[in-house]
């Protein structure tokens, strides 16, 4: 004989859903540039007693009227006055206690800027650009979130031809070089990375040399993005360092 089961006694407790608009949203910009062969990021001190003296990446809370991307590009350029910079979306971070104030998801990008381009605007608080290497500890959880996009980018650099974004558009492979190399925090060999950047196919020689340089001029060269993007297999910063 068959038996019928009884469903279990499930109480569902309605959510009270009021409770979950006392989040705020907020952006935080790591703004990398490269000057005096040091990778730096563009830096603000931190308004608040609880950070006193600390120095903390540049972001500002998710207007209702604006999505993660608008917010972010507002940020860039209300900092530095440049618009159609590169952007990326890397991680968000979400621990409770990330904000003395109350409960913050912030989403991080990174951005790369020519710094002889840039226009800082003048804040209240003091903005300037800090070399990498030499930070150790920033308010917030915002060395945790500089290393995360620190390692984006050492990731992507070779991968896409991003770099090209932090130099001029005439360049020469020492500076090039030092470059690849404030980024990824290694030596290379001299040989070895020009081979490798000349199997490319995607450098173009300007017929131009360096000038007022403390050391034997280089040649100058520009990328060649227009080749790149026609290229069947874009593999131009695919290169094993």
């Amino acid at each position: 004989m068959a038996t019928t089961r009884k469903k279990p006694n499930i109480n569902i407790t309605p959510v009270d859903i009021s409770k979950y608009f006392g989040y705020a949203v907020s952006v935080d910009c790591v703004i990398f540039g490269f000057d005096e062969n040091a990778l730096k990021v563009l830096l603000i001190k931190s308004d608040l007693p609880e950070f006193r003296d600390q120095w903390s990446l540049l972001g500002d809370l998710v207007r209702l009227s604006e999505d993660l991307d608008t917010a972010s590009y507002r940020v860039l350029r209300e900092r530095t006055g440049l618009e159609n910079v590169y952007l990326e979306q890397v991680h968000t971070f979400s621990a409770v206690d990330r904000h003395p104030a109350g409960r913050v998801v912030s989403t991080a990008y990174f951005s790369l800027v020519n710094v002889k381009h840039y226009q800082l605007r003048q804040m209240d608080n003091e903005l300037h650009w800090h070399s990498v290497s030499d930070i150790q500890q920033m308010a917030f959880d915002h060395k945790l979130i500089l290393d995360t996009c620190l390692k984006r980018l050492q990731k992507k650099v070779q991968e896409e031809p991003i770099i090209f974004n932090l130099l001029e558009k005439k360049f020469s492979l020492r500076q090039l070089q030092n470059l690849y190399e404030a980024i990824l925090g290694v030596q290379l060999d001299r040989r070895n990375f020009r081979k490798k950047l000349f199997t490319t196919g995607f450098l173009s020689d300007v017929n131009e040399m360096e000038e007022n340089v403390p050391h034997r001029p280089g040649k100058l060269y520009t990328f060649d993005q227009e080749k790149y993007e026609r290229a069947s297999r874009k593999t131009f910063v695919g290169i094993d360092f």
